[in-house]
């Protein structure tokens, strides 16, 4: 008689196995175009106008640049009033927040660029400063 152990036999592709591994790989693939579409696709830029009111480095474990710009507003739910509008944003790059910390209490056009969610080490806001286009002194 023969030794079946020196016989190779076509083995069986196990269909399970080629399935889960598709499914891993095309969730990984889902996961990874959400988690971009929601934490580093820029949904929105523009430029806002105003008064720098303040900009801190703050966080616990990511230290970001928070700051506030106020807008001067013509609408107002009262009558005979001006409404204040204020424009809340964080700043990634050292170079701009100096510049700004410096110099809190003028006059900025800022661009920035709009998320859809903030990260921690981005900062707090989903609006991000990337630009300074103008500063006016004010003059009081």
């Amino acid at each position: 008689m023969e030794d079946f152990k020196d016989i190779d036999l076509p083995r069986k592709n196990n269909g399970f196995k080629k399935f889960m591994r598709l499914f891993v790989l095309l969730l990984v693939l889902v996961l990874a175009v959400v988690l971009w579409w929601r934490y580093y696709y820029v949904f929105g830029e523009g430029v806002k106008s105003g008064e720098l009111n303040y900009l801190v480095k703050k966080g616990n474990v990511f230290k970001t640049y928070e700051g506030k710009l106020i807008q001067s507003g013509l609408r107002s739910k009262a009558v005979g009033t001006v409404q204040s509008y204020e424009f809340e944003f964080s700043v990634q790059d050292d170079s701009i927040a100096n510049v700004l910390m410096n110099n809190s209490g003028n006059y900025f056009d800022l661009h920035y660029k709009e998320y859809k969610n903030s990260v921690p080490w981005r900062g707090y806001s989903e609006f991000v400063v990337d630009k300074i286009i103008n500063m006016k002194a004010v003059v009081r």
